[in-house]
């Protein structure tokens, strides 16, 4: 256990020390632009995220004194519909996966203080047949992703309030110090994969000095993720020995009084010599339920923090990173209760190239290693299902653009050597001209036994298709 602790702290104070340096090796004081996806090539302090994660432009709202500064709004968005179905019967859940009819308007003001915007979606959905609105966990037919002011009150600050999507971190669609909500049911069913991440409501300040940025998100009531509950895709159950799904849908205790049960979220970054380093703190709680309470045989959200740091730049004939995060569970420090999830280190390294003209390859290795597991395995329930101390996880990407790169074929897959479990994704995706685009692809789950992460997905295999006209 040790080394474990003495690889990761290392490792944080020699990003530390790159962050005191002097000035000499500032690239700027701007705040840096959120990257693109993993076939766009950009300086950011953010992941390298797919296509669709690169949510976020962010910068200060225009100068009073630009001549093209004024008083006005644009409009733009998207109508799509999505199809999806099982390759697997479920006796758990419907045979569709998705059926849905998206509107999407954006309206953007410009006034001279500030920059407000609105993003949001109408839905028509028979599959999930509940239409009443319930914001925070995406139910309804109203999906309301960003409602927020941009400030610029400093030359070196800007504050942004308001329902806004959130992201930082260095991982390929793997997420270690990036605690803001993700939606696994849209991820999981075929949504574009811009609606993994869902939204904040949150008031995020940035600062920009010469030494380092610094962004300090405060979020008055907790933000859990859109998780696996049932209602969509089945999933295992422990206390039944077996799947389950909108038979038994997952109930939670959840923490929801304002500014009590609050989160923050701290980065600290800089560039050194055209390598981007940051160092992470979170307060608040774990994202999807990661506990039981044994009197009501509900799913809590247990207290949690999380240190970490991150370094990405370039490597050899590419990108490489390197992240890892402590998630100490402050409601069970020692791992004696069996109804809390232990403490963990989680660390990842990855490296991206373009190995040919238009194709680019990227792997991702991640550990996540459990705190105090002889006690962990002392307090087992008899019966329970143990997990493994150290649980490892490869990633491999694959893209391919072609025709002048309006069509891309995409391939993304998790392997657990530990688990023995596996997830893919196939995409093809195929831009018809400036308005219209369409796409085909799958969600592959595969696993040696039932209970496994990915292993317990296996049902809820699926193919989809899209298309969507923009403007």
């Amino acid at each position: 256990m040790m080394r474990h602790y003495s690889y990761s702290f290392i490792f944080m104070g020699i990003l530390l020390g790159f962050a005191l340096m002097g000035h000499s090796s500032v690239a700027g004081t701007e705040e840096p632009e959120l990257p693109l996806g993993i076939d766009d090539k950009m300086e950011a302090l953010e992941p390298e995220l797919p296509d669709g994660l690169n949510l976020q432009m962010e910068g200060p709202p225009p100068k009073s004194d630009d001549p093209a500064f004024g008083l006005h709004s644009d409009l733009s968005g998207f109508w799509e519909v999505r199809a999806g179905i099982r390759t697997q019967n479920d006796a758990h859940e419907k045979d569709a996966s998705l059926g849905e009819t998206r509107l999407q308007l954006e309206i953007q003001k410009n006034a001279r203080i500030f920059l407000f915007n609105i993003i949001s979606d109408f839905i028509y959905d028979p599959v999930f047949d509940h239409h009443s609105i319930r914001l925070t966990e995406g139910q309804g037919f109203i999906d309301l992703r960003e409602a927020n002011v941009l400030l610029a009150p400093l030359e070196f600050m800007d504050i942004k309030l308001g329902r806004q999507i959130l992201t930082w971190g260095t991982g390929d669609m793997l997420f270690l110090n990036d605690l803001f909500p993700k939606d696994w049911k849209s991820f999981f069913i075929g949504r574009d994969v811009e609606y993994l991440k869902a939204p904040s409501d949150a008031l995020k300040v940035g600062v920009f000095t010469g030494i380092a940025n610094l962004d300090v998100v405060y979020i008055p009531r907790f933000d859990p993720d859109r998780f696996i509950e049932g209602k969509r895709i089945s999933y295992w159950n422990s206390s039944l020995g077996r799947r389950a799904g909108r038979n038994r849908k997952v109930k939670v205790i959840k923490p929801d009084d304002w500014f009590k049960d609050s989160e923050l979220a701290i980065r600290l970054s800089r560039n050194v010599r055209g390598y981007e380093l940051a160092a992470y703190g979170y307060y608040g709680f774990w994202k999807s339920p990661a506990g039981l309470d044994p009197l009501t045989s509900q799913a809590i959200f247990p207290d949690l923090s999380a240190y970490g740091a991150s370094i990405r730049g370039k490597f050899f004939k590419g990108i490489g990173h390197l992240e890892f995060s402590y998630y100490l569970s402050r409601d069970d420090e020692n791992g004696r209760n069996p109804f809390i999830k232990n403490s963990e280190f989680r660390n990842l390294i990855g490296y991206e190239q373009e190995a040919a003209r238009d194709f680019t390859v990227g792997v991702q290795y991640y550990l996540e290693y459990m705190m105090d597991y002889h006690t962990y395995l002392h307090n087992l329930p008899q019966g329970s299902k143990k997990a493994d101390e150290d649980r490892h996880v490869i990633t491999l990407r694959l893209t391919k653009l072609l025709i002048n790169q309006n069509l891309k074929l995409s391939f993304f897959a998790y392997y657990s050597p530990s688990d023995q479990d596996a997830y893919l994704r196939p995409l093809i995706h195929y831009k018809i001209n400036d308005h219209w685009s369409a796409e085909t692809g799958g969600n592959i789950f595969w696993g040696e036994e039932d209970y496994t992460f990915f292993g317990q997905f296996e049902k809820n295999s699926n193919l989809y298709a899209g298309l969507r006209y923009g403007f």
